[in-house]
């Protein structure tokens, strides 16, 4: 176990957990490089190991990256990964086009509005999904109890919170009140940080927000009501986010873009056959409370690429104006 090199960026990682989100900008940068050793592949002493930087958001979603570097798993395909931690994926994404990253994560509405502006990047690996269960999900619409919202309907002309406008957050909402008979364009949504979300809720500055763990968890302590889990209602096999490179650096690279493939790979499923070490992995790089880390909805890993997904998502994108024109999924996908 390599616990103590991930202590390392904890400071850096665990301030900046409470403006991290899908969106947002800046970077601050802490290594989290892998101990060397882990195969008699990968070198002596950490020879021939490729160095590579992954830009990261201090979230539970990239969770399963965290523990494959603790465990050794990049080492062993012959990588020495370095976590680099950025406010959000909006930073990431330029990071990685200029080179100062070799690899990413993101949402996947974020990468599907960077490639329709024509930046040229690929998805190399999944990040996170849905649990596709509408009763218990990663992220939820929240209101107060008296707020007179019972249903996705009735958040029609209501004010909601969201992390970043444009996004994965409205997006899927607007598609389960359309679903469910309300008009998503009489919504009004309000940017927010998620760890204002709860407050705001509470004292009636905005009618709901849409909103992920942990601050779903702290949320619904504080006395809020889930309205719709909009992301396993959208789509029960919901692609969140993916790690992603350029398609430049693919197509120089290729034996490296396959290696951190086969890493991140290997990683998501080992943080889907342990989720308590996937859980407990969260300790490391996040100042989440102990007892909402414990209780708190963790997202679904998989190794898997859902292009059925990824479709869907172009689809809304496309729908509700987030992009001008159908994005070229194969340009994106490996």
């Amino acid at each position: 176990m390599r616990a103590r090199r991930l202590s390392l960026v904890v400071a850096a990682a665990s301030a900046l957990l409470f403006t991290a989100a899908c969106g947002g900008g800046g970077t601050t940068s802490e290594e989290t490089s892998a101990a060397p050793g882990a195969e008699e592949t990968a070198g002596e002493a950490g020879a021939d190991l490729t160095p590579l930087t992954v830009g990261v958001i201090p979230i539970v979603d990239t969770a399963a990256i965290w523990l494959g570097v603790d465990e050794g798993i990049f080492e062993k395909y012959g990588l020495d990964v370095t976590l680099d931690v950025a406010q959000g994926g909006a930073a990431i994404a330029p990071a990685v086009v200029s080179g100062d990253y070799q690899f990413g994560f993101s949402n996947v509405v974020s990468l599907l509005i960077a490639s329709s502006k024509g930046l040229p990047l690929q998805i190399v690996a999944p990040g996170n999904f849905s649990t596709g269960d509408t009763s218990a999900d990663i992220g939820a619409v929240v209101a107060k109890p008296d707020s007179g919202i019972a249903s996705p309907a009735d958040l029609a002309g209501k004010t909601v919170a969201v992390n970043t406008l444009n996004n994965i957050g409205d997006v899927t909402v607007k598609e389960v009140v359309e679903k469910a008979g309300g008009d998503p364009e009489s919504i009004q949504f309000v940017e927010m940080g998620f760890p204002e979300m709860p407050a705001a809720v509470a004292g009636g500055q905005v009618d709901a927000a849409w909103i992920l763990e942990p601050f779903l968890t702290i949320t619904k302590d504080q006395g809020a009501e889930v309205v719709t889990y909009n992301f396993a209602e959208v789509d029960p096999d919901m692609m969140i986010a993916s790690y992603f490179t350029t398609q430049q650096y693919a197509q120089a690279e290729p034996e490296i873009v396959e290696a951190f493939t086969a890493a991140m790979s290997e990683s998501l499923d080992f943080a889907a056959d342990n989720p308590d070490a996937a859980r407990a992995i969260l300790s490391t790089y996040t100042e989440i409370d102990p007892a909402v880390q414990e209780k708190m909805v963790m997202p679904r890993f998989s190794s898997e690429l859902s292009r059925d997904s990824l479709e869907l998502l172009a689809g809304l994108s496309l729908k509700y104006g987030l992009v001008d024109q159908e994005v070229d999924l194969t340009a994106l996908l490996p």
